[in-house]
């Protein structure tokens, strides 16, 4: 699969993008098809032209928006000091061309452009006199293009003034060296490997003023070479910019670097300093159970910022919460201030092509074409086991994934992506040991394969013989990717091809492999790869064509979990094709946590309306309800019970976990029935799915909940719902109740009886319960049955949207049937949605250790060892 083409196919694609440049007067596709086939026809191109067409297409039509910021408004920040000031932009113009020279949309790249400045008018102006620090947050998302922004803002920065930046990567080499490749490419302009110093990048633009990196894509920055150099800061007329590990040994040879050849006893009072940290989250916060001795890693951060006169601290993350949890006024004597943003959180918005949680997790169609439940790992890989746990075989469901990876890749060739790189990801251990077996298991299996494959594929009724490979991947085809657009025929045609091609490689802190996608381009091949991991695989390591995930993982903790999530990104060409593998667990939690980040992002859209601040926004977060499976791993130890502070604004609370009991949910049958019977006294709407009946008093709502019984398991978040509605009573006295009903499923309203809504999945929590699918009771959309039809909801694309334009507390009753047992076909459950905006009001949640590990599904140490990935 060669890439011999590409410069070619860039070369049609640059005049395409540029001709139709203007987001205000698109083209049709037949006009992008007449000039891609004129261009084609000039520069004697022989490939696909309509699928060059749909690439250029794609890239015209995508649109970003340039995101929104919290800072704090009693700073007396001037933002527009970038405008004032006019700053020439030699770095800034130079990126911005690399993005459109690499075929990327001139919508996307000029909102990347704009919100690199505006970040930029959040750091200090360098030219200012005197002291000063400024902390910020940029939120963005998994592998949505943070690197994309960060790399805008160091040009930018360094155009404005900035002369020392670091860029802290991720804690593993891997991680590293990718992002030193990037800052290479996208600012240094010339090569760091030191067997190839070429200008690359921005570097191929005449007289670009190449910036000093006193790091290589081999070499992290040492103690020893730097001072061996006889450098200091001040020797440059250019930037420097470092690429570092967030590792303690290299944080300590950088500020004892900084202390002995630069600031000599005293502060670099004339350098201005950027720190940008990477996955910001990970390592950087104090995690430490004394709270006065903040962790190594966080504390040698803050002395490398305080050594500046002039600093900037700027953290990305895409999974934000435990930045928001730090302590916004701690301090540590020399050691400075915390790392808490306190000046500005700009959250940036996703490009209208991102593969991301909505799609993956929310929207319930495509959610169900993408995810494969994981059932029978468990044998054969425990979610609990040792470093020395013997893997005697793999199972089925992996097989399975790897026959897809197959299929998909046969697939994108025949589509026309030959000369793209096509991924799979593994990722069921975080022991070395497990991960070298595990990846000597798939190769046996890959070349079983690939010899079967060679011997049979054109062979006419080979996938017919029972039992055989070839008939085993016509079934997944025809399960899996029948309405692909082709045919089996055709398909097992191209499977020589595809499967030939495969390498199985381990990615992990032991291993020698590397996922070295742009060697591969330099050779003029795609990469066609298993990838074997577990941590190494999970933070910010980009995988190039990622087509098929296998993760079978017991964590819990939100910002673990999120990282896991390679797979989201950019999918062009085979979206459709795209499978993850997880337990149903994860599933669940994944889910959750989409949502909860979600409405994080809303929140910050919110406060920005209502002039608050980085402080009053941690302060919310930190009042979220799930912090106490953030958190109190960390605070709780056996038999002990805790309190926390909790705000509900703009959440939806419901009763996911229902008990299996017939006498239960005919109790619970009876009281809607009351409620029923008491509605119609008033006015009862239909919604086309069910009715809503307005304005009914909250102290109606509260003795319904109170009254509704529910399995133990929710009795907390149940008492929450009840005393948050009565602490914003005064403000919302009224509420809306909506009685969810499908007519087709036994609807009947001359007996007050709801039409069932069907779920299909659930978990078993032994004899007593099960927890739905998703950690959810509503359906995606519920939370707009009933909004006045003067409200737009084109406009909203989530529930949590739809939360917004409500403005009040909605009370959710459904009717649901579980799968297919006599006890669980009229089981009531309720959802109570809050309205957003009460940033203030809390109120008082007790738990304890039983009520968390049931609750997060796994016991609290098992959580805590997650830190010993490899």
């Amino acid at each position: 699969m060669h890439l011999y083409s590409l410069p070619m196919k860039r070369a049609i694609l640059r005049p395409l993008l540029e001709k139709f440049s203007d987001p205000n007067q698109l083209p049709t596709k037949d006009q992008v098809v007449d000039l891609a086939r004129r261009l084609a026809d000039a520069l004697d191109y022989d490939g696909d032209i309509d699928d060059l067409a749909e690439e250029a297409l794609a890239i015209i039509t995508t649109t970003m928006g340039e995101g929104v910021s919290l800072v704090d408004q009693d700073s007396h920040h001037d933002e527009q000091w970038v405008q004032k000031r006019g700053v020439a932009w030699t770095y800034l113009d130079a990126y911005e061309q690399h993005l459109l020279d690499l075929g990327w949309g001139r919508q996307v790249v000029h909102a990347i452009r704009a919100s690199s400045t505006k970040i930029l008018g959040h750091l200090q102006d360098p030219t200012c006199d005197g002291s000063w620090d400024r902390r910020g947050l940029v939120i963005g998302h998994v592998q949505s293009g943070k690197t994309a922004s960060y790399l805008g803002l160091v040009a930018a920065a360094a155009d404005a003034g900035y002369k020392f930046i670091v860029v802290i990567a991720g804690v593993h080499n891997a991680l590293r060296r990718q992002t030193q490749e990037r800052v290479d490419v996208g600012f240094v302009g010339r090569s760091s490997d030191p067997i190839r110093r070429v200008p690359i990048g921005v570097g191929q633009m005449p007289n670009y003023p190449h910036p000093v990196t006193l790091t290589t894509i081999y070499q992290d920055f040492s103690n020893t070479t730097a001072s061996g150099s006889g450098w200091k800061i001040n020797d440059f007329d250019k930037p420097i910019v470092l690429v570092i590990k967030k590792h303690v040994g290299v944080l300590e040879s950088l500020y004892r670097w900084l202390g002995d050849m630069n600031a000599k006893g005293g502060k670099i009072s004339d350098v201005p300093m950027l720190l940008i940290d990477d996955e910001a989250d990970n390592a950087s916060i104090n995690t430490s159970r004394d709270e006065i001795d903040p962790t190594r890693t966080n504390r040698h951060i803050r002395e490398i910022l305080s050594l500046f006169a002039k600093s900037v601290y700027v953290g990305y993350t895409a999974t934000p919460f435990a930045n928001i949890f730090i302590d916004p006024d701690a301090t540590y004597g020399e050691a400075q201030r915390e790392l808490f943003p306190k000046d500005f959180i700009y959250s940036l918005e996703e490009p209208s092509n991102y593969f991301g949680p909505e799609r993956v997790f929310l929207d319930d169609k495509s959610s169900d074409q993408i995810l494969v439940a994981i059932d029978d790992a468990e044998v054969f890989l425990p979610l609990k086991h040792k470093q020395d746990h013997k893997v005697q075989a793999l199972p089925p469901s992996l097989y399975r994934a790897i026959k897809q990876f197959v299929l998909i890749r046969a697939i994108r060739n025949l589509r026309g992506q030959a000369d793209k790189h096509c991924s799979m990801m593994i990722n069921v251990s975080r022991f070395v040991s497990v991960q070298k077996t595990v990846r000597d298991l798939v190769s046996l299996y890959v070349r079983d394969l690939q010899v079967e494959v060679k011997a049979t594929y054109l062979i006419e009724g080979s996938d017919g013989v029972p039992m055989s490979s070839m008939a085993e991947l016509r079934e997944e085809f025809e399960y899996s990717f029948e309405d692909s657009g082709e045919k089996w025929e055709t398909v097992k045609a191209a499977l020589w091809e595809a499967v030939s091609a495969i390498d199985v490689v381990a990615i992990n802190s032991k291993s020698d492999q590397a996922l070295d996608y742009q060697a591969s381009e330099r050779s003029g091949v795609a990469r066609t790869v298993i990838a074997v991991g577990g941590l190494s695989l999970s933070r910010g390591l980009t995988i190039e064509g990622l087509s098929v995930s296998y993760v079978y993982r017991n964590t819990r903790m939100y910002d673990t979990l999120m990282q896991m999530g390679r797979w989201f990104g950019y999918r062009f060409g085979y979206e459709d094709l795209s499978r993850i593998h997880l337990s149903r667990d994860s599933i669940d939690w994944y889910s959750h946590i989409a949502e909860a980040t979600e409405e994080l992002r809303q929140q910050i859209h919110q406060m920005r309306r209502d002039g608050l601040s980085p402080r009053e926004f941690g302060l919310y977060v930190r009042a979220h309800p799930d912090q106490l499976l953030i958190t109190a791993t960390n605070k709780m130890r056996a038999g002990e019970r805790i309190m926390v502070r909790q705000n509900l604004s703009g959440k939806l609370v419901e009763t996911y976990t229902l008990p299996v009991s017939q006498q239960i949910s005919e109790e619970n049958n009876r009281l809607i029935t009351e409620l029923w019977k008491d509605l119609e006294k008033g006015d009862l709407i239909s919604t086309g799915k069910g009715w809503i009946a307005n304005r009914v008093p909250v102290p109606v709502i509260e003795a319904f909940i109170r009254r509704f019984k529910t399995h133990s398991d929710m009795a907390t978040r149940k008492e929450a719902a009840i005393e948050y509605l009565r602490a914003i009573s005064k403000s919302f006295p009224y509420g809306d109740v909506l009685l969810v009903s499908i007519r087709d499923n036994g609807e009947d309203k001359s007996v007050y009886k709801l039409g069932t809504q069907i779920r299909l999945k659930f978990t078993e929590l032994g004899d007593d319960a099960v927890r739905l699918g998703k950690n959810r009771v509503a359906s995606r959309g519920d939370e707009k049955l009933g909004l006045s039809p003067s409200i737009d909801v084109s406009k909203y694309k989530s529930d949590v949207d739809f939360r917004t334009a409500r403005m009040s507390p909605l009370l959710m009753i459904h009717q649901l049937s579980i799968g297919g047992s006599a006890e669980l076909q009229c089981v009531p459950a309720f959802g109570i949605s809050f309205p957003p905006g009460d940033y203030r009001t809390e109120i008082e949640v007790v738990a304890n250790r039983v009520w968390l590990e049931r609750m997060i599904g796994a016991t609290v140490d098992d959580v805590a060892l997650e830190d010993d990935d490899d």
